[in-house]
């Protein structure tokens, strides 16, 4: 069975109104992982500013990634490591290469927040490299290539789910296990319908949050906190201890 990819869309310099439309189309269907975007939905103000010139692809990339439909669908209903991984997807095209970029990551998005974890994609010199200012994000990375890791290629293909699949339909990590051990999955192609089998959850783990600052039971108390949590419940105890005034020091697989 073969599988066949996105190819690169750009919008030129000499739009016309039907190619400006195919980028929007592109966008959406990447950025936000192939969803049905209701017309209320639509970041219509930023369409109109790419159409006029006055943004480029990357930057209404950026209001995309940036936007309450993207935030509610893989930020505030995902585990973090799904989060990070579907990043990675959405705009950079790959998978994450090792457990070193996922832990990466999610000390940005803890440590800065939510803006600040999706600029550091979109303002990276592999984005640029790869996309430039109006090329839309593709997944280059399902494609074996010299001098790149088979590995990668595995894992890029256990996210991708084919044509009819919506990456919202999945809230925990699919390579959670693959990464932290730096293994590969076996290549499992999407079936006919377009959508991957459902497999056992990779982040039914705990992890250890390490956590500086005020306690929840005394706000005047400044410690050093240790909390044990699954990893379905990261995000909540995440969105708790910031609402705190705590800073979290290391975020720790244990089991």
């Amino acid at each position: 069975m073969s599988l066949v990819l996105e190819s690169p869309v750009e919008l030129r310099p000499s739009r016309s109104p039907d190619e400006v439309a195919a980028v929007i189309r592109a966008v959406y269907k990447q950025v936000l992982g192939n969803p049905h975007v209701m017309e209320s939905e639509r970041l219509t103000t930023a369409e109109s500013q790419l159409a006029n010139g006055n943004l480029t692809v990357r930057e209404f990339v950026r209001a995309i990634a940036k936007s309450d439909f993207y935030r509610r669908r893989y930020f505030e209903s995902c585990a973090p490591y799904r989060f990070i991984e579907l990043n990675f997807k959405h705009l950079l095209g790959r998978a994450p290469a090792d457990q070193g970029e996922i832990s990466a990551h999610i000390q940005i998005c803890v440590g800065q927040g939510y803006e600040a974890e999706i600029d550091s994609y979109l303002d990276s010199s592999e984005y640029q490299s790869k996309f430039g200012d109006n090329i839309v994000p593709y997944y280059q990375g399902a494609k074996s290539q010299v001098g790149q890791k088979n590995i990668n290629y595995n894992r890029t293909l256990s996210l991708y789910q084919g044509y009819a699949g919506v990456d919202s339909a999945f809230s925990a990590a699919r390579l959670g296990a693959e990464v932290a051990t730096n293994s590969a999955s076996p290549i499992t192609l999407p079936s006919k319908g377009g959508r991957l089998s459902a497999y056992k959850d990779a982040t039914e783990k705990t992890f250890k949050i390490v956590v500086k600052g005020a306690k929840f039971d005394s706000p005047r108390r400044v410690s050093t906190t240790e909390y044990l949590v699954p990893g379905d419940r990261m995000s909540p105890q995440i969105q708790r201890i910031h609402r705190a005034g705590g800073t979290i020091v290391s975020i720790t697989e244990i089991a």
